[in-house]
């Protein structure tokens, strides 16, 4: 990764993967508490058309680079190669510059959308030990670039794909989330498509009883959700286990009180798909001997 490459990414999901949620924000700004002291009033402010930051109590700003390299106190090779661990989803990994965290229609072209056929997306769904559950999926083939790509697409409300692979992990069209709709009076919150396959791997097991789905497909889409959780007798809360997982969690629970953190499930796990992975590498196996 280079600098124009990191600082194209949304700064706003940098600072959810530091475990840093907006106090306030509109379409064209976002305020957050100052991320590099404490402060009881919001002076951080993040101009989304520009991806830029500027903070009035000292006077500063700039880009992701720039905001990395004050908070890691960190030289700018430091700062990519934090970049590069961090598997941000904004980052597209097929060696394809500049990709955006939402795409512009001119940048990528959807060449076929169908049901999951390639060996190598089942191989994937396997490792990820949610191969049963194609139902939900599609097998994307796009171009971009002038190049061929193809990959998992789980589609979003407003008609964009999530797309994964094992090298790859963008969105297609624009950022939104996923609900799956039961008529039910419970709903169930996933950051993560994954994480929503590997409930739905094990459902059966938990013997958990039908709901209605809500997908975030990030946890910055947090925002947008406020007036879908109302109208739920009951909501559990399905995030990771880490700084951003937490202050979603404690977001939604402010908020609703009938909102229940369900991480004990897999609390010494990154997260559901995890837990899936590690802890209980056959699922199948399991609802069998549950049902015995």
């Amino acid at each position: 990764m280079n600098c124009k490459q990191f600082n194209s990414i949304s700064l706003e999901e940098v600072l959810l993967s530091l475990g840093h949620l907006p106090t306030k924000q509109s379409e064209k700004e976002a305020w957050y508490l100052n991320p590099f002291a404490n402060e009881s009033q919001a002076s951080f402010k993040i101009n989304k058309n520009l991806n830029y930051w500027y903070l009035f109590s000292e006077g500063i700003g700039g880009t992701n680079t720039d905001f990395m390299k004050k908070y890691l106190n960190a030289s700018v090779n430091e700062v990519l190669l934090w970049a590069e661990d961090q598997n941000l989803s904004s980052f597209q990994k097929q060696n394809i510059p500049d990709q955006k965290f939402e795409n512009p229609s001119k940048n990528y072209e959807i060449l076929d959308v169908n049901e999951i056929r390639h060996p190598a997306l089942f191989e994937y769904l396997r490792e990820r030990k949610v191969g049963n559950q194609t139902q939900f999926l599609n097998e994307i083939h796009y171009r971009m670039k002038d190049k061929k790509y193809f990959g998992i697409g789980f589609k979003n409300d407003s008609n964009g794909y999530e797309i994964r692979n094992k090298y790859s992990k963008i969105c297609l069209g624009k950022k939104d989330v996923s609900t799956i709709k039961n008529g039910s009076e419970s709903l169930r919150v996933f950051e993560g498509f994954f994480d929503f396959l590997s409930f739905k791997s094990v459902d059966d097991f938990l013997e958990k009883e039908p709901a209605d789905y809500l997908i975030l497909n990030s946890v910055s889409m947090i925002h947008n959700i406020k007036n879908s959780l109302g109208n739920y007798e009951n909501i559990e809360l399905y995030f990771d286990n880490d700084q951003a997982g937490n202050r979603a969690v404690e977001m939604i629970k402010n908020e609703n009180k009938n909102a229940e953190d369900c991480r004990i499930l897999y609390s010494n796990f990154k997260d559901l798909n995890d837990w899936i992975i590690h802890k209980n590498p056959s699922p199948e196996r399991q609802v069998k001997q549950r049902r015995r």
